[in-house]
């Protein structure tokens, strides 16, 4: 990068740690040199006038699943990254349940190397739990994954936990953050086995909230935050998706002001903001996820739960199928959808609403996730840090399917008018989306945690 010239932002709105200041930022060697007012040009300096637009720190997703290895005909590390810098997330954290899982140092290290020159935004991957690698989560490299993922509801392959020995020795021993997917599996079986007797194998799409029901949700959960106080260990609880877990989570910010961090965290996502039960009437699979969206009581009391410091991190867990997988009736339809594209969308959406502020959305889209994972040198505006930027217009625009970048080819937001869109997309001070295609070769690089 050294004879790379720099980028000098002006008139930006910067939104960055709370606040919205008016303001300049300097781009040099891939890094946020200085931030200022009144900032001169240099020679060989190009000069981007934001005209008043907001600037915000990259977006870092911390729950993704790219579907790589195993399953690249949905998705691979390319297709999803270019999709989530096209969106404005310049960071993502990628799930463990893989084909082969990522249970082990080696296929850790394979995933690294598969995103290595392909990934267009900053990647980590999660190191992956099951009933018996308990001697591979104790002795993780605690600076080679941001944490461990838990699976205390149904997953693919080997990655459900339920043996209560091996959760207990996860909880006491794991060197890193554990995040965990929170569903009582035998309460979910239960009610499957009572919907097929009533409509065979095709179940109206919205009784999933019915299946994977709110009473596993918060039986799963309370385990979860019991086994992590007996321990104290931190605790991260992914895609809370009712209002009754709400009230295990303390509210309070992230980082406190004499800089203690939250034990136990809590997260939702974009689409338990923007859909509801009613939804499944018009989107039938297209929305089934898990855990699923549920009522519109629910979506409410989760957006008074980011306003209110109890939600702590806004995520995606993007997970795309095709189309045709969508199709099939409910007991073999895939549960998980493509997110990342216009998830920043969808969160300033809900600031359009009057739910909570921009400075709201870049505290739980960036700087929660970087603070909760120890990220190094990322998430926030601040001299020094890489420059992942993200530049917001307030211009509505429509989802058409043909703007769908992720592999699978459509979104659940399809139709759907925003009115903030993404302008310019840097990662590692590199512009990577001009807002309306992919820029250059991939600019990702390896996260790395300063713990």
């Amino acid at each position: 990068m050294t004879d790379t010239p720099d980028t000098l932002i002006v008139n930006a709105r910067l939104v960055n740690e709370g606040r919205e200041t008016d303001g300049d930022l300097r781009i040099s060697q891939g890094r946020i040199a200085e931030i200022g007012t009144g900032l001169s040009a240099r020679a060989r300096d190009a000069v981007i006038d934001a005209g008043g637009r907001r600037l915000l720190p990259g977006m870092i997703d911390d729950q993704v699943h790219f579907r790589e290895p195993g399953l690249e005909y949905k998705a691979d590390i390319a297709t999803e990254s270019g999709a989530a810098v096209a969106g404005g997330l310049t960071s993502f954290m990628d799930m463990p349940n893989t084909s082969p899982p990522t249970l082990d140092r080696d296929a850790l290290e394979n995933k690294y190397a598969r995103a290595a020159g392909r990934a267009r935004g900053n990647y980590g991957f999660y190191f992956g739990a099951s009933n018996d690698n308990l001697d591979n989560v104790r002795t993780l490299d605690p600076y080679a994954a941001p944490g461990v993922k838990v699976f205390m509801g149904a997953s693919t392959g080997n990655m459900l936990v339920d043996d209560p020995d091996t959760l207990d020795g996860i909880f006491r021993e794991t060197p890193v953050p554990i995040i965990t997917h929170c569903e009582d599996t035998p309460m979910i079986e239960a009610e499957l086995a009572r919907y097929r007797e009533k409509y065979g194998d095709d179940i109206p799409a919205r009784c999933h909230p019915d299946i994977r029901s709110r009473e596993a949700c918060i039986k799963s959960t309370r385990l979860a935050l019991a086994l992590a106080k007996r321990h104290g260990t931190r605790l991260h609880v992914l895609h809370i998706s009712t209002a009754d877990e709400l009230a295990l989570f303390e509210r309070g910010p992230l980082v406190d002001a004499d800089g203690v961090r939250k034990r136990i965290t809590a997260e939702t996502c974009v689409h338990f903001l923007r859909f509801e039960r009613d939804d499944y009437d018009r989107l039938g699979h297209l929305i089934k996820c898990n855990p699923a969206i549920k009522d519109a009581s629910d979506r409410a009391a989760l957006l008074r739960a980011i306003a209110d410091d109890v939600i702590d991190v806004l995520a995606t867990d993007h997970a795309p199928h095709t189309l045709e997988e969508k199709q099939h009736p409910y007991v073999r339809a895939p549960s998980g959808l493509p997110l990342v594209q216009f998830a920043l969308n969808a969160a300033l959406e809900c600031v359009h609403e009057g739910h909570f502020d921009a400075a709201t959305v870049v505290q739980k889209f960036a700087h929660a996730p970087a603070q909760l994972f120890d990220v190094k040198e990322r998430g926030f505006l601040r001299e020094g840090y890489w420059a992942d930027l993200v530049l917001v217009e307030d211009a509505p625009f429509t989802v058409r399917r043909e703007q769908v970048l992720s592999k699978c080819g459509w979104s659940p937001f399809e139709g759907a008018t925003f009115r903030s869109r993404v302008a310019s997309t840097w990662v590692n001070g590199t512009l990577a989306w001009d807002g309306e295609r992919l820029v250059g070769d991939p600019q990702g690089r390896r996260l790395e945690f300063d713990r």
